[in-house]
């Protein structure tokens, strides 16, 4: 028989505002940097009112991170200190390899509604001063599977033999948005001491277990075992994110994460100094 995964933690996350008054949920953070490492951040957001999130995320830094933000829903425009401008609308998705360092700006536009997450990926200390990078993931882009009762959007690893939008070019996840119809359940073997945990966007389920989770609540699973899915009468959508531990030390300031306080230092030192971008 199969040994299924059991639920490690349910976590909510805290309401709270970023940018210049964006309203958020940061449903896990600095203190769960153990527990979901690689995975460093993860904010959800779900409005109807525009005046939660327009004021945006203006001009800001970032080193040593990978940022990775999912529309199920909206319009974001954005631009960086490459060059980069452009869109990402509903189903679509910006991944930016922070590295050594660049600034940018995430300006959400009014829409119907307002739904989606932004996932910060940790890098390996070998790699956290590489060239940034910035790649835009368009709905043709992005994989997706029918498999009748579940469809499987692939944004990052392979899944069913299909390689998704991207593969990481520093830490590796699987990152998979899925939505399970009423009643039908759905599995998938994972390797063995893998972080995997999954954030609910609609509908519930149950994991393994008789306990039913709705929406808006994270479930992070032992290291163990293959995830099990049964969706519960309203159907489930998900974002479900696995990826291999890096076990190294974090110094965390603001959107800066580096391994020693000496490199966090020296990170804003530049800040203030104009030396911070590379490239």
């Amino acid at each position: 028989m199969n040994k299924f995964r059991t639920i490690r933690k349910i976590v909510t996350g805290k309401h709270t505002v970023d940018g210049a008054g964006v309203k958020l949920v940061r449903v896990i953070g600095r203190d769960d940097t153990k527990e979901f490492d690689p995975f460093l951040m993860l904010d959800a957001f779900d409005s109807v009112d525009p005046d939660d999130y327009i004021k945006g995320f203006p001009w800001h830094p970032h080193r040593g991170i990978e940022t990775i933000t999912y529309l199920i829903q909206g319009e974001v425009e954005h631009g960086d200190s490459l060059g980069n401008t452009g869109r990402i609308l509903t189903g679509e998705c910006q991944w930016m390899t922070a590295g050594s360092g660049i600034l940018h700006q995430e300006m959400p536009k009014a829409s119907e509604r307002m739904l989606g997450v932004q996932l910060w990926l940790n890098l390996p200390a070998k790699d956290k001063m590489v060239s940034p990078k910035y790649h835009g993931l368009r709905n043709e882009d992005i994989p997706a599977i029918d498999e009748g009762d579940r469809q499987i959007h692939i944004l990052a690893g392979v899944y069913g033999g299909k390689t998704g939008a991207m593969e990481g070019d520093y830490c590796k996840p699987l990152l998979l948005d899925v939505e399970v119809r009423a009643g039908a359940e759905w599995s998938l073997d994972i390797a063995e001491n893998t972080t995997l945990f999954i954030y609910i966007f609609q509908g519930a389920g149950t994991f393994g277990s008789d306990r039913l989770i709705p929406a808006k609540h994270a479930v992070l699973f032992d290291e163990t075992g293959t995830f099990l899915i049964r969706a519960s009468d309203e159907g489930i959508r998900f974002f479900l994110m696995a990826g291999e531990p890096l076990q190294e030390p974090i110094a965390w300031g603001g959107p800066i994460v580096m391994n020693t306080r000496e490199e966090l230092q020296l990170a804003f030192r530049e800040l203030e100094e104009d030396k911070f971008i590379k490239v």
